[in-house]
């Protein structure tokens, strides 16, 4: 192969005149066997603990060879989980070293650790196979130009830095994953998914999902079991990092081997903290997209994909708010630069056709469209208030939840609508009477074996990897990201302005009654990272 031609354009070339000649490697190979020809060559860029959660079952994945590894973090000081010793022990498990990092106190994270998964994990369990180890790099711009064998990239950095990194790679002609969301302003997000349709290679969006959780409840709005669908509310937990209501003051030094430019990317420069970094990012207008982001796609992904929801009409919130004292004096803190403690978010849709009758009933014309409806977000420990039909029953909503409104009737289930019951009692046993459907059994308990420790490639890393091998677009192609991109941003900004109503011209992207809202779509860029 000539030293200036990579392998993307190697394969293209030669496909046309060896297709009939050349035998596949893993013909030759056995069953199960992928060449290293055949496999995506994927480059992670961004190492923090969501990035080693999710690592395990892509290098599980006989399809894919993980070559490259990029964080602005070498050493990964300053990271934080969920619960103590989590992350160290998840890579023990998955490296079958229970020493690993014995004695080290810190969480693991950054650069050096993940080069250190990538290559003791393929030598443990690719031991007989000839690799070159996994390249690593501080600066993506690097990798992108000098890895000229990386096929598929994804993103795992803090959320302002997604549009850059996954612009970049589209230009390539790589396919790109991105974890949530897509990008934190309304117009990198589009400007992502209008290169992904230039580029016209497959992309995937990690917190999508076919709807499996989501799939009960929706059907049973589809055979009228609440009449007309009007509301849905959804609630969480998050955050679950700290939400700072004033600025930092103080003034510490960068951490060795952490390069807080390369960090900031498309931001203007401030003074480091390491309130910004790391899981804290999330709670910071510039850096991150608030708890709707962290967790409103996984359950509002499916929603909008089986409701063909459109952008939104309008986003409106109400945001908490803190107080402090100064002179004796008790004043409301002015915040637009960290989203509030906790919040509701009210989204409206326009009324557009359903997905049709269910197959036991004919359709009419009541039947063959949805009206407008309301979306309904909470987040920091505030619920919707709890139905009537619960109240007659002695009963309160659990700590997280999604609850369907229709006009006769209502769906209650769990975060992402699992387990979906009418309520009260009686009418889902007059449901399930009435369908034929009997009273779910409880899972078998599990027992754990000798093979739990080695992950498995999980089905959303398999959707991916059918697709940038060739095959059907994923459930999270990009191009169908468009309207819960612009309904999540929408409402960072509504939250940002203390909670103004936003009315959304989607076409034009433009909010046409608060003209200053308009600013907030996009960002002020530093020098050279102009999207």
């Amino acid at each position: 192969m000539p030293s200036d031609m990579n392998r993307r354009e190697f394969l293209a070339g030669a496909a046309a005149t060896a297709a009939f000649t050349i035998v596949p490697r893993r013909v030759l190979g056995g069953p199960g066997y992928v060449a290293p020809s055949d496999r995506i060559t994927l480059a992670c860029i961004g190492f923090g603990t969501q990035a080693i959660r999710e690592i395990g079952g892509i290098l599980a994945s006989p399809d894919v060879e993980v070559v490259a590894v990029c964080d602005v973090d070498r050493d990964g000081a300053g990271y934080l989980e969920w619960g103590r010793n989590q992350i160290r022990d998840g890579i023990r498990r998955m490296l079958d070293n229970p020493a690993w990092r014995e004695g080290v106190n810190a969480v693991p994270g950054g650069l050096n650790v993940g080069k250190e998964i990538v290559d003791a994990f393929y030598a443990k369990w690719r031991g007989n196979e000839a690799r070159n180890g996994c390249a690593a790099y501080v600066d993506f711009r690097e990798l992108l130009e000098k890895e000229k064998d990386v096929t598929a990239v994804k993103v795992m950095t803090p959320d302002h830095t997604h549009a850059a990194i996954s612009l970049a790679a589209l230009k390539r002609g790589m396919n790109v994953i991105v974890h949530k969301p897509l990008a934190n302003r309304v117009l990198e997000a589009r400007a992502v998914i209008e290169a992904a349709r230039a580029a016209k290679v497959a992309t995937h969006f990690l917190p999508a999902s076919e709807g499996t959780a989501q799939r009960q409840a929706l059907e049973m709005v589809r055979n009228g079991a609440i009449g007309r669908l009007r509301e849905i509310h959804n609630w969480s937990v998050r955050p679950m990092w700290p939400q700072f209501a004033t600025l930092p003051a103080d003034r510490p030094p960068v951490p060795a081997g952490f390069d807080w430019t390369l960090w900031l990317g498309p931001s203007l420069d401030r003074p480091y903290h390491p309130a910004y970094t790391h899981t804290n990012f999330r709670g910071w207008y510039e850096f991150g997209g608030g708890s709707i982001a962290d967790m409103g796609h996984y359950s509002l992904w499916p929603i909008f994909q089986a409701l063909e929801l459109g952008a939104p009409l309008s986003v409106e919130s109400t945001p908490t708010h803190v107080c402090d004292v100064k002179d004796d004096v008790c004043f409301s803190i002015r915040n637009d630069y960290s989203f509030p403690v906790a919040c509701t978010v009210r989204m409206r849709f326009a009324a557009t056709p359903q997905l049709g009758p269910a197959p036991s009933r004919p359709a009419s014309s009541d039947e063959s469209s949805r009206p407008a409806l309301d979306l309904f977000w909470y987040d920091g420990g505030i619920k919707p208030a709890v139905p009537d039909e619960l109240m007659a029953e002695n009963k309160e909503l659990a700590e997280e939840g999604m609850l369907f409104v229709g006009d006769r009737g209502k769906i209650l289930g769990g975060f992402r609508s699992e387990n979906p019951q009418l309520i009260p009692d009686e009418k889902m046993r007059a449901y399930r009477a009435a369908n034929n459907i009997p009273e779910p059994a409880p899972p078998p308990p599990r027992q754990r074996t000798e093979q739990d420790n080695r992950p498995r490639v999980s089905p959303r890393d398999a959707a991916w990897i059918e697709a940038f091998k060739g095959g059907p677009r994923s459930y999270g192609d990009f191009l169908l990201a468009g309207p819960i991109c612009d309904a999540v941003n929408l409402a960072a900004i509504s939250l940002r302005l203390g909670g103004r109503r936003l009315l959304w011209d989607a076409a034009a992207a433009q909010v046409t009654n608060v003209p200053d809202a308009n600013a907030f779509l996009t960002r002020d860029y530093r020098e050279g990272w102009r999207i």
